[in-house]
């Protein structure tokens, strides 16, 4: 098994993408990246500390590999926005992978140089590829919090902008 650690915003909303495909073993939201070791939520949502907002995923390269991985994350973000993600504004919300192989540094490089040249965004692509740190797991009320909270991950989903960003700059990939 191997890890890949993605930022796109509200962690809620990156968890369903990857889930219940094959080779797909396991996803927990978490933060990454800033310098208070055990953050909670309450710290990590001031954009004070550091930390993105994450999903972590555990796979199975041999049933998924990391490039369609990448490829699932890229149609969940808007990569020309590092001020946050749709609603969700401040640096805690900013798009970035975080690598844990030199290989994964390479592939995701690799797949942003591909999105870049495609001339699909006007504006210059700025996710983060950058080094993993330690993960910390966020709140259990914020694991699988669509299954826990379906009401309210619909409604926060909803008014968020990210499904008409996605079916506007995406929609023939999905």
């Amino acid at each position: 098994m191997e890890k890949a650690t993605f930022a796109g915003g509200c962690f809620w909303c990156m968890v369903t993408p990857f889930e219940e495909l094959p080779g797909i073993e396991g996803i927990v939201s978490g933060y990454m990246g800033g310098q208070v070791d055990n953050p909670t939520y309450e710290q990590v949502k001031t954009g004070t500390t550091g930390h993105l907002e994450v999903v972590q995923i555990t796979y199975d390269p041999a049933l998924f590999s990391y490039e369609r991985l990448l490829e699932l994350y890229w149609i969940q973000t808007d990569p020309t926005d590092d001020g946050g993600q749709f609603q969700d504004r401040g640096p805690q919300y900013a798009p970035a992978i975080f690598y844990h192989t030199e290989e994964q540094r390479i592939a995701a490089e690799a797949s942003r140089d591909v999105l870049a040249a495609s001339g699909r965004f006007s504006a210059p692509i700025v996710t983060k590829i950058i080094p993993a740190t330690t993960f910390f797991a966020a709140e259990d009320y914020h694991q699988d919090y669509h299954k826990k909270n379906p009401k309210h991950y619909k409604e926060d989903r909803a008014i968020s902008g990210r499904d008409e960003f996605i079916e506007e700059n995406w929609t023939e990939t999905v």
